[in-house]
């Protein structure tokens, strides 16, 4: 009997530590979202419409879909090869609330200047290499999303824009991050030169 007790208490702890509905349902929303966003932003842009720069320090459209499709993998690996393997931590809190994560990441009004390894080099030859990439990147996200038991809530890393966050709020921040260049997207599209 107290062996029984020892393995249902050992679950229930275990299931406790999982994203509760909630939460998973609020990242799948936001991922499938920005998914959908992305692809009809991108997916009838001509060549020229991809390749347009509105100035010679800003990023064409082909520029900032390669940024997306590589900080979705760079964030992702990081949350699972990284901020999991940290000890958890149930002491810890996050600094910032799940919302005020959604916002300050997909705020554009504070500029940022991406890392060297995030930065667009033309790695994928066309724009249906990009799009591809990002749908399998992004699909691989939603995949974990919806299955992991991982203790998301448990487990943290700061983020040097927004603070101490949870490797949850870490996946909240593929979404956001995704937003606010999908904004960028869209202010591309909104120049006087862009071509029709």
């Amino acid at each position: 009997m107290r062996n029984l007790f020892a393995v249902l208490l050992a679950g229930g702890l275990m299931y406790a530590q999982a994203l509760d509905q909630g939460e998973r349902g609020r990242a799948m929303s936001d991922l499938h979202a920005t998914r959908r966003l992305f692809l009809d932003a991108v997916g009838p842009l001509t060549p020229a419409q991809w390749k347009f720069k509105p100035g010679p320090d800003r990023w064409s459209i082909a520029e900032i879909a390669e940024h997306i499709a590589l900080s979705e993998d760079m964030i992702f690996q990081v949350v699972t090869e990284k901020i999991l393997k940290t000890p958890a931590d149930t002491s810890q809190k996050p600094e910032v609330k799940d919302e005020e994560v959604l916002r300050m990441a997909a705020d554009r009004s504070t500029k940022a200047t991406a890392p060297e390894r995030l930065q667009p080099t033309g790695r994928w030859p066309t724009k249906q290499a990009v799009m591809d990439h990002f749908k399998a990147s992004r699909d691989r996200t939603i995949e974990y999303v919806q299955t992991t038991q991982d203790p998301l809530r448990r487990h943290f890393l700061q983020n040097r824009t927004v603070g101490m966050l949870d490797a949850y709020q870490w996946i909240l921040v593929i979404s956001a991050h995704s937003q606010r260049h999908i904004d960028q997207i869209k202010e591309v599209m909104a120049q006087p030169g862009f071509p029709k």
